[in-house]
C-alpha cells in the first residue's frame, strides 16, 4: 500500500466510526424512541450479564470433585460487584477478567 491508500482507509474508517456513533443522534433527536430501543436500553446489560454466566457454566462437569469450583467463585465474584457497584459494565468487565484469570492460572 503506498500513502494515498493508506490516508484513505484511515479517511474512510473515521467516516463510518463517526456515522456509527452519530446515527442515533441524527435520527431519533426530534422524535421518541421506538419502543424496542427502550426496551434494549432497559434489558441488555442483564441479558448479557445472563449470557455470561451461561457460556460459564456450559462446559463444567459438576459430577468431579472441585471441578466448577473456579466458575462458580467467578460467578459469586461478579454479583457481589454488582451488588457494591450497581454498574453493568464494571460487573461485566471485572467478572470476566476474574473468571478468565482464575481459569487460565489455577
Amino acid at each position: 500500500m503506498n500513502n494515498f491508500e493508506i490516508y484513505m482507509a484511515i479517511f474512510i474508517m473515521v467516516l463510518v466510526n463517526y456515522f456509527t456513533r452519530a446515527f442515533p443522534f441524527i435520527f431519533f433527536s426530534k422524535k421518541q424512541l421506538p419502543n424496542y430501543l427502550i426496551f434494549i436500553a432497559k434489558y441488555f446489560p442483564a441479558i448479557i450479564m445472563s449470557i455470561l454466566i451461561v457460556y460459564t457454566l456450559k462446559d463444567v462437569d459438576f459430577r468431579t470433585e472441585f471441578y466448577g469450583l473456579k466458575e462458580i467463585v467467578s460467578i459469586l465474584f461478579t454479583a457481589i460487584l454488582h451488588l457494591v457497584f450497581k454498574n453493568y459494565l464494571v460487573s461485566i468487565f471485572l467478572g470476566t477478567i476474574s473468571y478468565m484469570v482464575l481459569v487460565q492460572y489455577f
